[in-house]
């Protein structure tokens, strides 16, 4: 199942307006990247998406239920088919990476098996295999806080890939990362949900990344959709409209056996 958000609103505790009448419908399966400046609501759509941040305005369906209008359990079940790669994963330092993984499926598993799992992990071979993905494997027992950014940002998307969720949402999830492994990790979300036919929603800094290997990109502009298009469809002229507070299009280095169909030229942030 997809989602859709009809005129939806959101300010901030301090005033700021965050999202501005957004109306956006995915169907199951889709693939979609949001881009534009920071600052631009990214962050805050897609936790409206994850059911962690109640609009002001607007009604939000997700996975076939609204969330703001079911009890809080049922909130919580909705919660667990969700699933969000957060930019700055907040994984306790101390914890090891395989129960950061494991953690995925803590609001699927009963009780007894979710205390369990963060005594003694219950499926270090699924956290593994999962790890095995991200060329992690050699770190399942590490502690968290000796990683790197860039490798504590693929134990977040192990942690999603291990949850399977129905809807797949990443939030910056290669901000960390240099651009030959944003380039594969980008590449394995895709993967995954074409692999189980999830939908899938990705903010991205570099938009060569959104243009390359997502089929509908949404600009977003001082909270507020200004364009939701084919890839092929975007044009320069747009991207330096959705860029212009920052005077420079971000992206990564192409790779030179990968060029970016349509992608206009670009410099280098």
């Amino acid at each position: 199942m997809g989602f859709s958000l009809d005129g939806v609103g959101l300010t901030h505790a301090n005033g700021f307006r965050a999202l501005r009448g957004v109306d956006l419908r995915v169907a199951p399966g889709e693939r979609v990247a949001l881009i534009g400046a920071s600052g631009a609501g990214k962050t805050t759509l897609l936790r409206v998406l994850a059911a962690s941040l109640r609009p002001a305005e607007g009604r939000v369906r997700l996975l076939g239920g609204e969330p703001w209008a079911d009890s809080p359990r049922a909130l919580r079940r909705l919660r667990s088919r969700i699933g969000l790669v957060h930019q700055a994963p907040p994984i306790p330092p101390r914890q090891r990476v395989v129960t950061a993984v494991l953690a995925g499926r803590l609001g699927q598993w009963p009780l007894w098996k979710a205390l369990a799992s963060l005594l003694m992990p219950v499926d270090p071979e699924g956290a593994a295999r999962e790890l095995a993905r991200l060329d992690l494997a050699d770190r399942l027992y590490e502690r968290c806080d000796r990683l790197s950014g860039g490798q504590l940002q693929r134990v977040a998307l192990a942690r999603v890939l291990y949850q399977q969720p129905e809807l797949l949402l990443a939030d910056e999830p290669v901000s960390a990362m240099d651009p030959a492994l944003s380039e594969l990790t980008v590449a394995l979300l895709n993967e995954e949900a074409v692999r189980r036919g999830v939908t899938l929603v990705a903010s991205l800094h570099a938009v060569d990344l959104a243009l390359r290997h997502f089929p509908r990109v949404v600009g977003v502009k001082e909270g507020a959709i200004v364009f939701d298009l084919p890839a092929a469809a975007v044009s320069e002229a747009m991207l330096r409209d959705l860029y212009a507070a920052e005077g420079v299009l971000p992206v990564t280095h192409e790779p030179a056996d990968a060029p970016a169909p349509g992608l206009p030229p670009l410099r280098c942030a």
